[in-house]
């Protein structure tokens, strides 16, 4: 009998009351605790050999097909404000709006700072660049946007001797799109600047991806990426464990009526083995149907109770 995964946000995303149905449900479930974090709940659905986890090389596959045989670094354009200490990243990739015309106005001046560098620059999409590496490129550790929106720039960039480059690199590609005229008519716009390239998610393509789901919905185009590469369908497909993946969710109430609720029906009808609930806070709950029988436990009010 098929299963149903839901990737979510944490859970203080969705805080509310819970109705008494969900509550009974959620008190009633099998509770674990896992990693926090987007990257580490989607290894929890992925595995990657070797096991590395190569955003760039993924999507790059995604994007324009031509990632084999190459080392990949995403060079996404993004959104720096200054503050009294420093620069914050406020905005990157999707987030800026960008059209083809943004690309066809800021690459040219980019593209000969990276050749001189060795590699090279391009944009099959507005809001995902890439650097071709070579092999042997020394690298540092790079973080990923994720973990960098909102925050001081200073201890998210690249570290020691193999770090000194890409520094050097972030800074002057800096002084490049700050004096790019492009960005001020999308500043007289009201139109955010593109005015750093944030560097990260370096790779190759993995030797293999699998998943247990034969089937996976998503809009992300990273796990769109990692879907492709295991082969597994996201084409709507009835009566398959499927993972679905929901974590843009933030209404409590279309989490509980309009998703919750309709699988906990298919549950009690026998259409489902079992729902597990996968927080991006790493909290997972397994639901089945045997569990109503758990009388004694006490409803949960919250989900973050």
């Amino acid at each position: 009998m098929a299963s149903a995964t839901l990737l979510l946000p944490a859970r203080a995303q969705l805080a509310g009351e819970l109705p008494p149905q969900a509550g009974k449900a959620l008190a009633r479930a099998d509770r674990d605790q896992d990693e926090a974090g987007e990257r580490a709940q989607l290894r929890r659905h992925f595995q990657l050999v070797p096991d590395h986890w190569p955003v760039a090389a993924l999507t790059r596959q995604l994007d324009a097909g031509d990632a084999a045989q190459s080392r990949w670094l995403r060079a996404d354009p993004a959104f720096l404000a200054p503050d009294m200490t420093g620069a914050r990243l406020l905005a990157h990739g999707p987030a800026l709006g960008l059209e083809q015309e943004d690309i066809d106005a800021l690459l040219p001046a980019l593209k000969p700072l990276f050749g001189d560098a060795g590699f090279l620059l391009d944009a099959p999409t507005p809001s995902r660049w890439y650097l071709r590496l070579l092999s042997d490129t020394p690298l540092p550790e790079f973080a990923a946007p994720e973990q960098v929106l909102g925050d001081d720039l200073f201890g998210h960039l690249p570290h020691g001797d193999a770090g000194r480059r890409w520094r050097a690199l972030f800074t002057e590609a800096q002084v490049l799109l700050h004096q790019h005229p492009w960005n001020a008519q999308r500043a007289a716009q009201g139109k955010p600047a593109v005015n750093a390239l944030w560097f990260w998610g370096p790779g190759v393509l993995p030797q293999a991806v699998t998943t247990p789901y034969r089937q996976v919905r998503s809009r992300d185009e990273l796990l769109l990426a990692l879907t492709r590469q295991a082969g597994t369908s996201d084409a709507l497909e009835q009566g398959v464990d499927a993972l679905v993946d929901l974590r843009h969710l933030r209404s409590p109430a279309m989490f509980t009526d309009q998703v919750l609720a309709p699988l906990l029906a298919e549950l009690r009808r026998g259409e489902l083995a079992r729902v597990v609930l996968d927080f991006q806070d790493g909290a997972r709950f397994t639901i089945t149907a045997g569990q109503r029988w758990r009388l004694l436990r006490r409803a949960l009010t919250r989900l973050d109770a």
